[in-house]
Order: structure tokens, then C-alpha cells, then sequence
């Protein structure tokens, strides 16, 4: 879906008071697009709101659990009553809990996969409803590494991620069946610089990090805005990304005694966990929390994959260009060649 001159787009981002989707936002506030915010903390909605607005767009905060649908669904109806008609939604909430799966409660579980997977079901229904029968819009699926290849300790978020990979595969079948206008799209990421790092309930001994090497949200936010204006049907950001999709193809076993050896250690830190600490699991954690985590000093602020989707043409071009010097040289090498026999 190409943007028209002079045209604002009307954007729903779902999980946007911090983190990845803080940034999705303020991202596509500086294309001047109307944001619809939905998240479950007002008062960091409001913050993001004022973000986005000083960036050059329109700013809509709409308190939402997306674990509820009737809560999605008035989110969606209250956004095109205030800015008209949705153009992109983007499915980014999550929640998590790290934990060995057989010390967590089957509440646990099923909250994980009501936000992390539920939710993005429930966004995909209230968009698809009102974009089908336009026969156009952009649903953006926010995935994951960990939506091909799982790693200990993050049971339940790796479960959700996998089952969006699944239904989104199920439902582009069937929007292309239908021959819709609609394009739906998943951004698979690298882990993340964000602050949930920081809330998420954990029972580990020491703190949890994202597994190096890490990203900041901005990479992220950068590919999600380009994936909604081009008809890709996945997008891979980071090398990781790239390395564990392709991994998990040619060596799945070996993969798995690798993270059973190094996966627990990689996704803590050397610093003893608080115990009881808040968590966002159930209620929202109150802060100003940004976009960013803990981890700038470690995170990169660039993801080559991404460069070269964005610069394809450009890149197939110079590839052409060199075939054809190389092609020309070979030539010139021939000939040079067939008069040095002749001369002899």
C-alpha cells in the first residue's frame, strides 16, 4: 500500500506505551500520520501522544487490554470516529514470563497467550472488519525470532509468537483466495533495547536480558513503518533474525543442545533479581518508561537486512551493473586472446 501526497494515514499500534510499539509510534508520527494508541497505562499513553504530536502527527490515546475483544473492538470504533477510516494496524502487544514451564501456573500461561497471541487475533478481526469491505488496509503482525526457533525459559511467549506465525500463514491463504486488497505482513525481530526486561514477571535468580546481540526499538520501528508501505510478505530484521530462521532449517537438533547448554545463562545478567518486584502480567507497572531499556551501551542502532529491503532495486541494479562490467571484461580477455593466437 503506496502513500498518497498530502493524504494522513490513520494508524492503530497496539502496545505502545513503551518499547517497541512507543517507537512504532513516534515513528509514524514523523510521516504526520494519525496514531490511535492502545495500551492499558493512561498516563504513559499520554506521554506517547505528546511524542508523536511533536514528531509532526495526531495523537489518540484508547486505554485497551487487547487480551479483552470487546475492549479491541471499542478501541477500533472510537479511532475512526475520531480520525476516519483505518489505513494500518499494528498487532505489537505483548506480555511474557520467565520462568522454567514447569514452575509456572496455567493462569500464567493463559494470560501470556491472551495478550501475546489472542490479542493480536482480536486486532486482525476489528481491522479486517472494517478494511475488507474498503478492500484495502495494512495488518502488521509484530513477530519474532522466537517465532520459528523457541528457547528455554520463555515457554509461553515463544508459544504465542509461533501461533501468530501460524494463523497469519492461514489468513494470507485466505485473503488471497478471496482476492482481497488486504495485505498482511510479519515483521520478525531480533531481541529488543525496551523496558520489558525490567516488568516482566520472572522467577530467575538473576536479572533478565534480551540474548546479545541486541537491537534498538528504532530498528525495529524503522522496518514496521517500511513493511506497511510494501507488499512483503515477511520481513526478517537483524542478523540473529536471519541466523535463527535459517538455523532452525538446517540444524534443529543441534540448535537445541546449544540453548539447553548456553540459553539460560544468555538471558540473565550478573545482577541478583528483586524478589517480588511489580510486574505487568496482570496490572499495568507505573514509570516512565520509554521506548529504550537498560541496555544502550550494548544495543545496535542498524540492521543490514533491513537497508538492503529497503534499497533492493538500487542493489539489484548495481548487481546488474557489475555483471555487465564483469561480462564485458570476460569479452575484451576473448579476444585479446584470439589475436594473440592469430599474431603467433
Amino acid at each position: 500500500m503506496k502513500r498518497k501526497e498530502g493524504k494522513k494515514e490513520t494508524v492503530v499500534v497496539t502496545g505502545a506505551s513503551a518499547g517497541v510499539g512507543r517507537a512504532v509510534a513516534c515513528a509514524f508520527g514523523r510521516t504526520g500520520a494519525r496514531v490511535a494508541l492502545l495500551a492499558r497505562d493512561r498516563e504513559r499513553l499520554e506521554s506517547v501522544r505528546r511524542e508523536v504530536e511533536a514528531a509532526g502527527g495526531e495523537g489518540l490515546v484508547v486505554v485497551t487490554d487487547v487480551a479483552d475483544p470487546g475492549q479491541v473492538e471499542r478501541a477500533a470504533q472510537e479511532t475512526e470516529e475520531a480520525f476516519g477510516p483505518i489505513d494500518i494496524w499494528v498487532n505489537n502487544a505483548m506480555t511474557s514470563v520467565f520462568s522454567p514451564f514447569t514452575e509456572m501456573t496455567p493462569e500464567e500461561f493463559r494470560r501470556v497467550t491472551e495478550v501475546t497471541y489472542l490479542g493480536t487475533v482480536y486486532g486482525t478481526w476489528s481491522a479486517l472488519k472494517r478494511m475488507m469491505p474498503r478492500d484495502r488496509g495494512v495488518i502488521v503482525q509484530v513477530g519474532s525470532a522466537l517465532a520459528d526457533r523457541s528457547i528455554p525459559l520463555q515457554s509461553a511467549y515463544c508459544g504465542g509468537k509461533h501461533a501468530i506465525r501460524g494463523f497469519t500463514d492461514s489468513l494470507r491463504c485466505e485473503l488471497l483466495h478471496s482476492c482481497s486488497g488486504v495485505h498482511l505482513t510479519m515483521v520478525q525481530l531480533p531481541a529488543m533495547n525496551t523496558p520489558q526486561f525490567a516488568w516482566v514477571k520472572s522467577r530467575l535468580p538473576f536479572k533478565a536480558q534480551p540474548v546479545p546481540p541486541i537491537y534498538q526499538p528504532e530498528v525495529a520501528a524503522r522496518a514496521i513503518v517500511w513493511a506497511a508501505h510494501h507488499r512483503r510478505r515477511e520481513l526478517w530484521v537483524g542478523v540473529p533474525t536471519v541466523e535463527s530462521f535459517l538455523g532452525n532449517r538446517l540444524f534443529p537438533g543441534l540448535l537445541d543442545r546449544y540453548l539447553a547448554r548456553k540459553g539460560y545463562a544468555a538471558q540473565q545478567t550478573d545482577e541478583p533479581e528483586v524478589p517480588d518486584r511489580p510486574n505487568n502480567l496482570w496490572e499495568t507497572v507505573p514509570g516512565p518508561f520509554g521506548a529504550r531499556g537498560t541496555f544502550d551501551e550494548r544495543a545496535q542502532e542498524g540492521s543490514p537486512e533491513v537497508w538492503m529491503a529497503e534499497h533492493k532495486w538500487q542493489l539489484a541494479l548495481a548487481a546488474a551493473g557489475s555483471a555487465g562490467l564483469l561480462l564485458s571484461l570476460a569479452r575484451c580477455r576473448r579476444k585479446k586472446r584470439r589475436r594473440f593466437r592469430i599474431f603467433r
